[in-house]
């Protein structure tokens, strides 16, 4: 089968794992707050369990060392969300909410390790490394199309169980149509000579990536419900979350044209979280403006940065970069558990989310200043 096919069916399982099985939870919170079944504090408490068992997931994704392992999470990642997610369409109150987050925390995280292994290597083998990196604007597709569901749906009157199961379908549909379309895991290749310790740099990288997880995830997860209170619940709110999607599938084919160059990757990444803690700054800023810098500077970087992560780490340990995204994956889910429970305080004690983005900002500044201490070109393995 075509390797275009192979990586086309990488990008839909993408979309599904990370545009259903992760964020379909943002368009939902102004619902759920809205039906009176969990309030703003218990909401990061919701989306603390779904990237809880991101961490879970990221971890047990390491011990996936067999090409029957990888296949069982991969499979049982897409089918999981799935029918966790239509699992949400009766779910009633906070305790089940947390469940069925946590369940697809774990599914999307087993999806996202094994996809991008797969995905990075098909692209590497058929010499196409920059459609390896557009297979990141799947998630930016899912967050516009559940999104533009949320929309019509909202403009129709419909609550939160109308939503679940359109996003259910989604993800059925997309399901059944890439599962026979994926490539297949393969053995890996045994090391050759004794193993060599990660560099310096990738540890460096690996506490940007937990802090990015931090501070992208507060805007991410609450930018609906920002925007519904800014605008008292019209219509005109449902517009940030497919623009916020929009703006990082447009960061993604950006960086994935951008000329390949010599510690090229490392500036380019102190960039993009720059931008990013921008915008997650201007977030509190009041009116429209504020949310609109936020959906383009925070929204732009987004996935664009995780690829950026993915190809770093990779100029710096080509060797052993399969099994760094597994511990880069759960780096990056630690800090993601860290921001709603950080969004939960704020709101507890503030009443609002004002102190978790100042936060959040702060933590996507220090992430830019650690990968400009660690030039590649000292610590990488690329030209051994």
């Amino acid at each position: 089968m075509s390797p275009l096919i192979r990586l086309f069916a990488c990008f839909l399982a993408l979309l599904v794992a990370m545009g259903v099985g992760r964020f379909a939870l943002t368009p939902q919170l102004p619902h759920l707050i809205a039906e009176g079944q969990v309030g703003l504090t218990a909401a990061g408490l919701v989306a603390a369990a779904n990237y809880l068992g991101y961490l879970v997931g990221a971890l047990d994704a390491l011990n996936a060392r067999t090409p029957r392992q990888a296949r069982l999470r991969l499979s049982g990642g897409l089918w999981a969300c799935v029918l966790l997610t239509l699992a949400s369409v009766p779910a009633e109150g906070f305790w089940l909410h947390a469940l069925l987050r946590f369940g697809l925390g774990v599914a999307s995280a087993w999806v996202l390790v094994i996809v991008t292994g797969l995905s990075q290597r098909l692209a590497a083998d058929t010499g196409r490394p920059r459609l390896g990196s557009l297979v990141f604007a799947g998630p930016a597709l899912g967050v516009i199309l559940t999104g533009l569901l949320a929309l019509e749906l909202n403009l129709r009157g419909q609550g939160s169980a109308a939503l679940w199961l359109a996003f259910g379908v989604l993800a059925l549909v997309l399901t059944l149509l890439v599962q026979p379309l994926l490539p297949s895991p393969v053995p890996s290749a045994p090391p050759q000579g004794p193993a060599r310790a990660r560099p310096r740099a990738f540890h460096a990288l690996l506490g940007a990536y937990g802090l990015v997880g931090l501070g992208y995830i507060i805007p991410a997860t609450f930018l609906s419900q920002m925007a519904a209170a800014r605008f008292h619940g019209q219509w005109q709110a449902d517009l940030f979350w497919p623009a916020f999607g929009l703006a990082a599938a447009l960061g993604v084919m950006l960086v994935s044209l951008r000329p390949q160059s010599g510690g090229g990757t490392r500036r380019t990444l102190v960039m993009a979280l720059w931008l990013q803690a921008l915008g997650t700054l201007a977030c509190t800023l009041p009116g429209l403006a504020g949310l609109t810098l936020g959906v383009i500077l925070c929204g732009g970087p987004f996935l664009a940065g995780m690829q950026l992560v993915m190809q770093y780490a990779r100029e710096l340990d080509p060797a052993g970069h399969a099994r760094n995204v597994g511990l880069l994956t759960a780096a990056f889910a630690l800090g993601q558990l860290a921001g709603p429970l950080l969004a939960a305080i704020s709101s507890h004690f503030g009443g609002d989310l004002q102190a978790a983005l100042y936060v959040a900002g702060g933590g996507l500044v220090l992430a830019g200043g650690l990968m400009l201490g660690t030039p590649a070109e000292a610590n990488s393995f690329a030209k051994a």
